[in-house]
């Protein structure tokens, strides 16, 4: 029975032992795995594209679409109210200087002449019984058979019937230019462009029935956007071709250019003038003008992509030490699909120009393909000694 107890006392220091090792390696996993630190991960280059900023005098190259029309077009209406009763012209008649277009109905008109007639008349023959009548009392004057009283009464009655002559013939010329005016008349040589009533319609004093474009004398009119107005106000060479004949070119000239914008479009009318000799420019065509200038200073031209906004303002991404920083600009409009940049960006600055939307202050970068991006400079070739080769 001894040699059992002592056998089992054994067994159980062996087991106490290995359990102890159990809890001594625990316990220097545990510190060391609280000892240890979290390595962080390294923050990966965001690959971009650059370009090297070059500053130079830009070309201001646009085109706008416009209508051919006419310089001066006149909108024709009658001097006094009536009722049309003929029409001698249509859209697209060619009209003379003093020829018929349109005519009232002239009875009333004439009526009112003869009335005006009637009254003249009478009025001559009252100022030629004053006039006798001065004459007989300035016998009866001179052989003192009546007063001076007497004859100045005498000599103001014929004063007045004179006067009341000359009212009433003025009174009958202008009855007789109200009747002239029934019919009316271009006052240019030039196209008839619109028709604004007919036969039968009673028109008032000064309503417009006739549309009537000078001959010779036509413009392009386009709409200019707001930002384009000040840089297109200097420009001098324009040219303007026709979408029927896009060949021939035609010289043009900013003849007009509207102050207030139009309140749909927002744009403003510029007129642009052409030369008379352009003969197939007719009116009502479409036509195409085309602004070309050389900007008065260097400016540094960069692509739409690469402009970043924020608040309201313009920046760009330089790169500097493969990292980015965010640089304000100021724009001076554009040039085709690029944009102009008058301050913020200095020439040999290396510019993002994709992938601006994706980056922050700091980050590192990778260029891709360098587009315009300075040549990176090789590294120097050691030989087995370690010098260079």
């Amino acid at each position: 029975m001894a040699f059992k107890k002592i056998n089992v006392g054994a067994e159980v220091c062996a087991a106490v032992e290995a359990a102890t090792r159990a809890l001594v390696l625990a316990a220097v996993i545990v510190s060391v795995a609280a000892c240890s630190k979290a390595v962080d991960k390294p923050e990966e280059a965001r690959p971009v594209r650059v370009m090297v900023a070059r500053a130079d005098t830009v070309g201001v190259d646009l085109e706008f679409s416009g209508e051919v029309r006419p310089r001066i077009e006149s909108r024709l209406g009658f001097r006094v109210g009536g009722k049309i009763v003929s029409r001698q012209v249509d859209v697209g008649s060619s009209v003379k200087r003093g020829q018929l277009l349109m005519q009232l109905d002239p009875q009333d008109l004439k009526l009112a002449q003869t009335q005006a007639n009637a009254s003249l008349r009478a009025a001559e023959t009252n100022r030629d019984v004053a006039k006798a009548d001065l004459a007989r009392y300035r016998d009866l004057r001179a052989k003192n058979f009546v007063s001076q009283a007497v004859l100045d009464a005498k000599e103001s009655a014929f004063t007045a019937a004179q006067a009341n002559v000359d009212a009433s013939a003025a009174a009958y010329k202008g009855q007789a230019n109200q009747a002239a005016y029934a019919q009316l008349l271009s006052d240019v040589d030039g196209v008839v462009t619109g028709i604004e009533v007919e036969v039968g319609q009673v028109v008032g004093a000064g309503t417009p029935v006739v549309r009537v474009a000078k001959r010779g004398e036509r413009e392009i009119v386009i709409g200019l956007p707001e930002d384009q107005v000040d840089t297109l106000r200097k420009v001098e060479t324009v040219e303007v071709r026709l979408w029927a004949r896009p060949d021939t070119v035609i010289k043009g000239r900013i003849r007009e250019l509207s102050p207030v914008a139009d309140a749909a479009t927002r744009t403003y009318a510029a007129k642009i003038a052409i030369a008379d000799s352009a003969v197939d420019a007719k009116l009502g065509m479409t036509a195409l003008v085309r602004f070309s200038s050389r900007s008065p200073s260097a400016m540094i031209k960069v692509p739409l992509t690469a402009l970043f906004h924020e608040k309201d303002a313009s920046a760009v991404w330089i790169v500097e030490h493969g990292a980015v920083k965010l640089v304000p600009v100021q724009t001076a409009g554009v040039s085709g699909n690029d944009v102009l940049l008058s301050k913020g960006v200095t020439p040999g600055q290396t510019i993002v120009t994709a992938g601006v939307h994706l980056l922050k202050v700091g980050q590192k970068v990778t260029i891709l393909g360098d587009d315009g991006a300075p040549p990176a400079v090789p590294a120097a070739r050691t030989g087995a000694a370690g010098t260079a080769k």
